[in-house]
């Protein structure tokens, strides 16, 4: 299975973000799930800014080219659809199972 590519995020989202608990007093699994962000990326946002470097998070990658954000959309998008084809591939045996005669428990 290939690996998903790690979210980029803009500085103002992770901004945004660390406002979310220090300014409007959220805890920080609750603001990290209204994101749909993981709670150890917000907790690294939230060192780093109480270290005053929130905003130097991201500064050493190089900048991405249409054709890389292209294939990391592509990829994020097959694996989504890997999954959603192997969980139909489970329901469609589940409901065959079903309909065959004598196989009902």
């Amino acid at each position: 299975m290939e690996r998903i590519p790690k979210a980029v995020y803009t500085p103002e989202f992770r901004a945004e973000a660390v406002a979310l608990v220090f300014r409007d007093g959220l805890k920080a699994s609750e603001a990290a799930r209204r994101l749909a962000i993981s709670k150890k990326t917000l907790d690294n946002w939230l060192m780093h800014s109480k270290a005053g470097k929130l905003a130097d998070i991201g500064s050493n990658r190089s900048p991405v080219s249409e054709q890389e954000a292209e294939i990391a959309r592509l990829r994020k998008e097959l694996a989504e659809t890997r999954m959603e084809r192997d969980l139909l591939k489970k329901a469609a045996a589940y409901f065959a199972r079903e309909s065959l005669p004598g196989t009902r428990s």
